[in-house]
């Protein structure tokens, strides 16, 4: 059995006070605590990060990771997939324990990205995107509005429906102290905010952010493995918009989320509560269809309707997801990971979920070029 033994998240957003080996520090030692491992138990860190080599000059994350917590000579290394780095290191954590190859993986997600501009940034997240992309100039915000004004002319959506994604996230972050912006927002502020790209308005994206998350990742029984990784999928698609065979889905979600459903044994239905990717919002209301949780084209209406509220159906990002919990790319899949364990033990105050017992994490590669799907189960 794959199992999380422990789990921790620093708080996220613009973090002048923290630098990347802080924020990585922090969430290791972290875990770690929570866990109530020893040390020495720990024989693989994956750390999860897409930008430091650019924006931090440095490339070598898992020997630093090592050597921080006092673990230089356990073996090391990162994990990079663009902003589904988190998900593929917690996948790769479960192999290697899988494999017989490691019995304690710790798991660091960390980003440092305020530090630098706006444009700085957007330029190093498109090395996630094709060449023709970048040569077209297009950014991340540009690729899923296109995405957004196509799923708008199939399915007869607007900018009013978009707009509740960001209300229904920044409610529940409002209830998150980690959260970068834990406070409620309405619609008119939502729709006034500036058009970045039409149809998103600043609201419609999420921010950048610094942040670091970690876990333990076990394969050793003990009281502590209260909670069962049950499954973890990847999936992937072409880089290339044009290169999809649609716009109004990602195809890598639905591919890694069957398969997950497969190897956990159980049904979309069967999930309690959901964290996934809303890098913008139309990306939300595709990955809730892509998942199974209602039919493809309904994604907007259900999101408005309450089904996916604290109190609905079956909550979807309850730490704020993307949107208003925070982006640090790197972390993120491993913030998500966090937000589910939390849940599942019963801890999460209140945004608390009750009686939940299945929770489900999706995590995004780019325009969707890659798909982590993971699924946790309470003993």
């Amino acid at each position: 059995m794959v199992g999380i033994k422990g789990v921790y998240q620093t708080k996220f957003g613009e973090l002048w006070d923290k630098s990347l080996m802080g924020l990585m520090l922090e969430a290791g030692e972290g875990a770690i605590n929570n866990a109530k491992i020893e040390r020495k138990k720990i024989d693989l860190i994956l750390v999860a990060n897409m930008l430091g080599g650019v924006l931090e000059g440095q490339n070598h994350l898992g020997a630093l990771a090592g050597e921080l917590l006092g673990l230089k000579n356990t073996p090391a290394f990162r994990v990079e997939a663009a902003c589904a780095s988190g998900g593929v290191a917690i996948n790769q954590a479960a192999m290697a324990i899988k494999a017989g190859q490691a019995k304690n993986v710790l798991v660091i997600g960390a980003e440092k990205m305020t530090d630098k501009s706006n444009g700085e940034v957007a330029l190093a997240l498109m090395g996630a995107a094709s060449e023709a992309e970048r040569l077209a100039g297009l950014t991340f915000v540009g690729l899923y509005a296109l995405m957004a004004r196509v799923y708008f002319e199939k399915f007869k959506a607007n900018k009013d429906d978009l707009a509740y994604v960001a209300i229904k996230n920044h409610k529940h972050a409002s209830l998150n102290p980690k959260a970068q912006f834990p406070f409620p927002v309405l619609l008119e502020t939502v729709l006034k905010s500036s058009c970045v790209a039409s149809p998103l308005h600043l609201f419609d994206c999420s921010p950048i952010t610094d942040g670091a998350a970690g876990a333990v990742i076990s394969g050793e029984d003990g009281k502590e493995n209260k909670i069962k990784l049950a499954a973890s999928q990847i999936a992937t698609d072409s880089i290339n918009l044009t290169e999809r065979e649609s716009l109004v889905e990602l195809k890598a979600t639905k591919i890694a989320g069957q398969k997950a459903y497969q190897e956990a044994g159980i049904k979309p239905e069967e999930i309690d509560l959901a964290e996934v990717h809303d890098c913008f919002s139309i990306a939300e209301i595709m990955a809730v269809e892509d998942l199974g949780f209602c039919q493809k084209g309904e994604g907007f209406k259900r999101i408005k309707a309450g089904d996916f509220d604290l109190g609905g159906r079956l909550p979807v990002n309850l730490s704020g997801g993307l949107k208003a919990c925070g982006h640090p790319v790197g972390a993120t899949g491993v913030k998500q990971l966090v937000e589910i364990v939390t849940q599942l033990r019963g801890e999460a105050e209140k945004r608390q979920v009750k009686n939940c017992r299945i929770g489900l994490t999706h995590n995004v590669g780019g325009s969707g070029a890659t798909a982590v799907v993971n699924i946790l189960k309470k003993l």
